[in-house]
C-alpha cells in the first residue's frame, strides 16, 4: 500500500515546480520529499542527495578557528591559494596516488564543482577545433549542466557495456578519432554507479588522451574509498589507481567534501600535471591577452574571474587535514568506511523485496559498497521506480538524468539513520507486494 497516494505527490511537484518527477534533478527530487515530509509529518528515507553524513573533521574545524583568529580574514587571498596548501596538497598526491605534482599546479577551487567549471572553459579554448567534452558515463549531471551553461556541446557513452581495455579503447577511438575532443571526464568510484576503472582501462584512457591530445579530468570526489583494497595507507601500495601514470594530460580533482565531510566550507584542489601546466597556447594568449601558459591562464584569467579565490581560513583547515593524513594522524579511509556498511545494509533490504543492483561488476569482480549504489526493478524503467518509489516515501533519481542507458535508480547511503532501516524494510516489502514480479 503507497504511504502517499498519487494526488498528494502531484500536489507535491505542483507546489515545487516539478515538472516531470520521473526526470527530475536532484533538488527537484529533494523539494518533493521536503514536501510530502513536511505536509504529512511522515518521514522519508532520503537517498537523493550526495551530502555527507558523518561528522565534520574536527582538525579542519580547529586550524581554521585558528587561522580566523590570527587577523588573515582582512585579506584578499591569492588566485592561486595559499602556498601552504599548495605544498600540502602536493604531498597527499605523492603520499597516496604516488605521483609527483609541483606545488604550483595544486590550485585551490571552492569545491569540485567550481574546478570542472573552470577546467571545461580553459580544455574547450585551448586549441581552436577541439571544443567538446566526452562523458564516460554514467556521470555526475550537474557537469553537463555547467556546459549548458558555458555553451559547450558534449558526447557520452555509457560504460556499462565498453568495460575491459580493448572494449573500451575500440569505443574511445571511435570518440577521439574526430579530432574534437577537447577533454575527457569521469569520477573514479563513480558517481552514480559506483564502479571503479581498473588499472588497464586508466592506462587505454591515458595513451589515447595523449594521442589524440585530449586532457582527462579525473574527478576523485571519492578519493580511495574503493573498501575492497587496502588503500589510504601514506606513502605505502597500494597506490589509488589514477590516469596520471599513464598521461600528462591531466587535471585532477581532490574534494574535501566527501573524504572530511568538509562539504559546508566548500574546498578542493585541482591538481594540474606539470606538462600541461607549463604548456603555452597561442589560441589562449590571443582570447585573454596574456601568456598562454594554460596553468596560468586558467588560474589568473579564468578562476580568479569566477570566485576571486577561495576563502582564505578554509584554505588553513584544508591544508592541515591533508598533512595530518600523510602523517597518519587522519584516517580518512577509516572515517568513511560508515558509507559501505550503511549501503550494504540497505542493498540487503532491496534485493530480499525484488530489487537487483544494476551497475554490479567492475569487469569480474563484484561492485563494491561506498557512498552511492544502483538498483532496478524488473517492469519498471528507471524513470517509472523512481517516481515509484516516491509514493513509498522512498527518494532517489533515475538513472537515465546521469547519462546511463541501463534501467534504474541512483540511491545514496549518506543520509541513512539506524532508525530508517526498519521503515525501509517495511515499505520495500509493500513495495514488493504491489509490484508482483511476473
Amino acid at each position: 500500500m503507497k504511504l502517499f497516494s498519487d494526488k498528494l505527490v502531484a500536489e507535491a511537484c505542483s507546489a515545487c515546480n516539478v515538472s516531470d518527477l520521473s526526470h527530475a534533478t536532484i533538488g527537484e527530487i529533494l523539494l518533493a520529499a521536503q514536501y510530502l515530509e513536511n505536509k504529512t509529518g511522515i518521514p522519508f528515507v532520503r537517498m537523493d542527495q550526495g551530502s555527507p553524513g558523518l561528522p565534520v573533521n574536527r582538525y579542519g574545524v580547529e586550524a581554521e578557528k585558528k587561522a580566523l583568529d590570527s587577523g588573515i580574514c582582512s585579506q584578499y587571498p591569492a588566485a592561486e591559494g595559499f602556498n601552504g596548501l599548495k605544498e600540502a596538497a602536493s604531498r597527499f598526491v605523492k603520499a597516496f596516488i604516488d605521483v609527483d605534482i609541483d606545488p604550483r599546479g595544486c590550485v585551490p577551487t571552492t569545491g569540485s564543482v567550481e574546478g570542472t567549471f573552470a577546467a571545461f572553459i580553459a580544455c574547450t579554448q585551448r586549441i581552436p577545433g577541439k571544443d567538446k567534452v566526452l562523458f564516460i558515463d554514467p556521470g555526475f549531471p550537474i557537469q553537463k549542466s555547467q556546459l549548458r551553461i558555458l555553451g559547450i556541446e558534449w558526447r557520452n557513452f555509457d560504460v556499462y557495456s565498453w568495460r575491459g581495455a580493448e572494449k573500451l579503447r575500440s569505443r574511445l577511438e571511435e570518440e577521439l578519432a574526430s579530432g574534437d575532443i577537447a577533454a575527457i571526464i569521469y569520477s573514479n568510484p563513480d558517481n552514480p554507479a559506483w564502479i571503479c576503472l581498473e588499472e588497464e582501462e586508466l592506462e587505454v584512457i591515458g595513451e589515447l588522451a595523449t594521442r589524440y591530445d585530449a586532457v582527462v579530468l579525473e574527478d576523485l570526489a571519492y578519493f580511495c574509498m574503493d573498501y575492497r583494497k587496502e588503500l589510504g595507507r601514506p606513502f605505502e601500495p597500494p597506490y589509488l589507481p589514477t590516469v596520471a601514470r599513464y598521461t600528462d594530460n591531466y587535471i585532477l580533482l581532490l574534494s574535501a567534501s566527501k573524504i572530511f565531510s568538509y562539504a559546508g566550507q566548500r574546498i578542493a584542489m585541482m591538481c594540474i600535471s606539470d606538462g600541461l601546466f607549463n604548456r603555452r597556447y597561442p589560441a589562449l594568449a590571443e582570447r585573454y591577452h596574456d601568456s598562454g601558459v594554460f596553468g596560468v591562464t586558467l588560474t589568473a584569467s579564468i578562476l580568479y574571474m569566477i570566485t576571486s579565490g577561495c576563502t582564505y581560513s578554509t584554505q588553513f583547515g584544508y591544508m592541515e587535514m591533508l598533512n595530518l593524513s600523510c602523517e597518519g594522524v587522519i584516517d580518512f579511509v577509516g572515517d568513511t568506511r560508515e558509507y559501505a556498511a550503511r549501503t550494504r545494509r540497505i542493498k540487503e533490504i532491496m534485493l530480499r523485496h525484488g530489487f537487483h543492483v544494476v551497475y554490479d561488476k567492475d569487469i569480474a569482480q563484484p561492485v563494491g559498497d561506498g557512498f552511492f549504489f544502483t538498483v532496478g526493478y524488473e517492469g519498471l524503467s528507471g524513470d517509472e521506480l523512481v517516481v515509484e518509489l516516491m509514493h513509498y516515501g522512498v527518494s532517489c533519481i533515475s538513472l537515465s538524468t546521469t547519462g546511463s542507458l541501463q534501467q534504474g535508480v541512483r540511491g545514496c547511503s549518506s543520509r541513512m539513520r539506524e532508525d530508517l532501516y526498519p521503515l525501509l524494510e517495511e515499505r520495500m516489502a509493500e513495495f514488493e507486494k504491489d509490484h508482483p514480479v511476473r
